[in-house]
Order: C-alpha cells, then structure tokens, then sequence
C-alpha cells in the first residue's frame, strides 16, 4: 500500500480522465464521487474503478461527453435516457433539472436507464439533502447475489440510499441488499486478503473465502430471507420505472466490453421542513447516539457517522491505495513523476 494526499489522488485521476476524453468539469465531478468513498472508507466504490473507466471509453461503451438526454413524461416524472454517459455525469444533471421542480411541485421521480456506474448512492443523497430536499435513491447491477436458500447469482446488489435534511450533517443511510458489494470482494482481491467466512459462494455454490474464486460465485443477500426479499423487490420497483435490463441480463458496470444496462432511480420530496422539525429530528440522532450503556463500553453511532469521522481523517493523513493501482493512475494520467509522492 502507498498513501496518497487526497488532493494529490484528484490531481491525478482528473488528467487520467481528461486524456480519456472526458471534459474537465464532468472528470470533477467523477473524480469527487470516487475520492469520496476512498476518503470515507468505501474503497470498493473508490478509484480502483477508474481504470475500467478509462477502458469503457476506449471501447466505445462509455462516452466522455454525454450528459442524457431528458423528458418530462409528467410534471413530476423525469424519464432520462444516459446515452451511456459517465453516471454521475448523467445523474447530476437529472437531478439538477428535477431539484429545482421538486422545490415546485413538492415530488419528483428521476428514472435513468443507458448511464454509466452510479458508484456511491450516499454522495448523491448527501448532496440534495444539504439542498433540503429528502431524497430516496435505488441502482440495479449484474446479478451477484443468490437468492436466500439458492447458489447462483440472480439478482444485483441493488443498493438503497435515503438523505434526511438536519441541521449541520444530513442524515445518511446507503445500504446494499446484499451482505456486501461485488467492489469489496474486488476490493479483497487487490490486497490479497481472505474473505470473511459467509459472504459469498464460487461457481460451483460452495462457500468460499478466495476473493478470485468469489468473483465468479455470487455473494449472499444481507438479513438472509428479508434482505433477499428486498433486494428483489428493489429490483424490480427500478426495472418497471426505467424499462433496464433485469437479472442475469444486465451488464457493464464489472466490465470494459459491454454497455451499461442497469437502471437508477431518484425521488426527490421537499419537505418544506419547519425549525422546530429539523431541531426535534437532531435531538431524537442525539438522543439515539446516547443510547449506549452508562459506562460507554458500548458506543451507538447513526448511518454516516463513522464515514465522516473516516473523512476527516484521511483528510489528514492521506488515502491508502494498492501501489499497482496508484503506478496505473499514474500511468492513465502520463504523470509517472507521481508515483514517488507518497505523503509522509
């Protein structure tokens, strides 16, 4: 492992995508989502992505430049078509376009199909709800998990993110329905470290705690019965609002030779939310905070948490990359001078 400035890692991975093509300010913004979930312990939806970006669009099937094309099917339903541009590129826009029609109709549903990984749902949900609005958001991906009682994956990990404005932080929760992502068994790859026992099956739908043998087996739903049960009905709730592919059909967000055939999904609510709410919602997080026992052996945190006292850490310190990845960042980047930056 290397640790790397932040603002040396966004140096970086912009001018990686830039000499992909991608214009600077759409390599900022994709930049911001991926130094996001390093800087908050999510390296599994971190730069390690950033590679097969790069290939996606030297394959021809992610586009540098587009930004979606929109249609207002109703006065609260945004229907966008991604023309596989860079996700967050695409869903920023959208959601850009349905945030301020929120603000006047009070609701507003955004379906993406055509669009590229959306990467980590909480830094969407986090970003409207500073704004004041409450925000629901779904993505659908390959399928990766089995069914509860099943040993072939048939459905995606199809994460759910809600953003709750307070004052100071939002809330922010950002869960998938499986036990954990595909990007952490990559994650766990990439290290060269075991997996913990019951997170996933191989091919065959035996247990299994090779990360390689994994990433051709599937991983197991989170809360057995009940979290299967959600993840489908997740799935399905997203395939019905975006018209994308559903299970086994849907590709590219694992691979650099196939368009991106998930769906996503936003609703964005104005909550007109009164002082006294906001005040009452920001004691009760206290109140829950506090909840541990007397002697403090036992800490109580809420959803995002753990992830901003992470963020401002590595702010400090640094984020810990795998050498190979940040020597390939480099590479992208035609900056091999970087490589010996190590912040000490």
């Amino acid at each position: 492992m290397i640790n790397i400035a932040a603002e040396d890692a966004r140096r970086v991975s912009e001018a990686a995508l830039r000499r992909a093509g991608v214009p600077p300010e759409a390599a900022a913004l994709q930049v911001d989502l991926l130094l996001e979930a390093e800087l908050r312990g999510r390296p599994s939806h971190g730069l390690l992505r950033l590679p097969r970006l790069t290939d996606r669009m030297a394959n021809g099937v992610t586009s540098p430049t587009a930004t979606g094309n929109m249609t207002w099917r109703s006065e609260n339903f945004l229907q966008v078509n991604g023309q596989d541009g860079l996700g967050p590129v695409v869903a920023m826009a959208a959601l850009e376009l349905a945030a301020e029609r929120a603000r006047q109709s009070g609701v507003v549903v955004v379906a993406i199909a055509h669009s590229n990984h959306l990467g980590m749902l909480a830094w969407y949900a986090e970003k409207l709800a500073r704004e004041g609005l409450v925000t629901l958001g779904f993505t659908t991906s390959e399928a990766l998990v089995h069914a509860w009682g099943g040993r072939t994956p048939m459905l995606g990990t199809n994460p759910v993110a809600i953003g709750v404005p307070q004052p100071g932080d939002p809330f922010v929760l950002d869960m998938a329905t499986s036990l954990v992502s595909m990007g952490q068994i990559y994650d766990y790859a990439q290290r060269g470290q075991e997996l913990p026992e019951g997170w996933a099956l191989d091919a065959e739908g035996e247990p299994t705690t090779d990360p390689e043998a994994a990433k051709k087996g599937s991983i197991a739903p989170f809360g057995e019965a009940k979290g299967y049960a959600l993840g489908l009905a997740l799935e399905l709730l997203v395939v019905a609002l975006t018209d994308s592919a559903i299970g086994r059909d849907v590709t590219g967000t694992l691979d650099s030779t196939r368009p991106a055939t998930k769906g996503d999904v936003f609703i964005l609510i104005d909550p007109d939310l009164q002082p006294g709410t906001s005040a009452r919602i920001a004691a009760y997080l206290d109140l829950v905070r506090a909840s541990g026992d007397a002697e403090g052996a036992r800490k109580v945190a809420v959803p995002g948490d753990r992830a901003m006292r992470v963020r401002a850490e590595r702010l400090q310190t640094g984020i810990a990359l795998p050498e190979p990845l940040w020597a390939k960042l480099c590479e992208l980047a035609g900056d091999p001078a970087s490589t010996t930056k190590e912040l000490t």
